[in-house]
């Protein structure tokens, strides 16, 4: 192949290095499972919607990296490639190993009937690919994470791959409040909305600054604001993991035990139960990014 004073016009290690061997095996690993689904395995309400938007949103945006890298294009983009690219990969894996659950959990089962032993077939076999498919994504998050003493882009790091997973998590925090919480029953609970909400955008706009490499251009110190942030955001979910299960869960305000005659599916104690769960996750999490935020370098042009 001819080659110009800037290098070879395609870049092949973009899908013959380890990187980008398992992108290739999550571009068919995702084309496979969606497939399979849609020819026969068949998907219904929220949660097969959801499924099938994750595989085909993952398909889609591993295709966009892999013929960007390939072709060199990535460097006409106003983004911090790097960034992007690990960014992505984090949360694909999240995204992809919450389908693999949901899917098997809702459409699988052991016998034929009623969905006929062919459909059940498809329905095992997209099962099956969806795993392999959050196992390539967790490769590529192992392969490009950041090595200790290496300089590299920011949401390669320990603390940015948090930034993705306080983002997840508090995505189903939120799924939870509006599936019948109550929060609005108490100032205190509507507090610790708040909290999720400040929490939330926050940590979106740093990954947002991150990944479009525009950190440089601000008046102040990003790393040494990132780092302020989430040491307020440890204190902001404090409160919440004290105040939510005491205004859920103590009998002066709520109930202490699941109420008989709850609807399953459709009980406000299993929503607040959940949240109280991740509100202690995203603690853990705001305390290790910050423990990791200490020590790291931001690079926002790789």
């Amino acid at each position: 192949m001819e080659t110009t004073g800037g290098g070879p016009y395609l870049n092949t290690a973009a899908v013959t290095s380890p990187v980008g061997i398992a992108r290739l095996l999550q571009m068919t690993f995702g084309c496979t499972t969606f497939s399979l689904v849609a020819h026969q395995g068949g998907f219904s309400a929220a949660y097969g919607t959801f499924c099938m938007f994750v595989w085909t949103f993952c398909f889609a945006t591993t295709v966009f990296i892999i013929a960007c890298e390939f072709t060199h294009l990535h460097s006409c983009l106003s983004l911090s490639w790097g960034n992007f690219t690990a960014a992505f990969a984090m949360l694909a894996t999240l995204m992809s190993i919450t389908a693999a659950v949901i899917y098997p959990m809702y459409f699988v089962q052991v016998g034929c009937y009623p969905i006929g032993c062919e459909v059940r077939d498809f329905r095992i076999a997209a099962s099956v690919f969806a795993g392999l498919l959050f196992v390539s994504y967790a490769t590529e998050v192992f392969l490009t994470r950041a090595k200790p003493g290496q300089v590299t882009s920011y949401m390669a790091t320990v603390s940015g791959l948090l930034k993705i997973v306080q983002a997840f998590v508090a995505c189903i925090i939120f799924g939870a409040l509006v599936n019948d919480s109550q929060y609005g029953k108490y100032v205190a609970t509507q507090w610790c909305v708040a909290v999720y909400s400040f929490c939330f955008v926050v940590t979106v706009v740093v990954v947002a600054f991150s990944v479009t490499g525009k950190t440089a251009l601000l008046w102040f110190p990003f790393e040494r604001s990132v780092v302020i942030y989430t040491f307020g955001a440890v204190l902001l979910y404090a409160s919440a993991a004290v105040i939510w299960p005491v205004f859920c869960f103590d009998s002066k305000y709520g109930s202490p035990r699941r109420p008989g005659l709850c609807a399953k599916g459709k009980c406000p104690w299993d929503s607040q139960l959940v949240i109280a769960i991740f509100t202690y996750v995203n603690l853990l999490l705001y305390v290790l990014d910050l423990a990791y935020s200490q020590r790291i370098r931001f690079v926002s042009h790789l």
